[in-house]
């Protein structure tokens, strides 16, 4: 599972030395857009796969038309 935190930058190093600590968590910053979108095509990605295994129900082209 992935989280998104939000934190006070004055406690940033704190809780990042915190993170890092626990053997079961992997922690980095997202400090640039490029990184934020890595992180959504890499979850668009997961979706599309999950969509192919049936575990996610797709909406068609043509309902997503009827919208506009």
């Amino acid at each position: 599972m992935k989280v998104l935190l939000e934190i006070q930058d004055n406690k940033v190093d704190f809780v990042m030395e915190l993170l890092k600590n626990l053997k079961f968590v992997k922690a980095k910053p997202l400090d640039s857009e490029k990184d934020e979108l890595v992180e959504a095509i890499e979850e668009s990605v997961d979706e599309l796969n999950q969509m192919k295994s049936g575990k996610l129900k797709g909406i068609p082209i043509q309902e997503l038309l009827d919208e506009l």
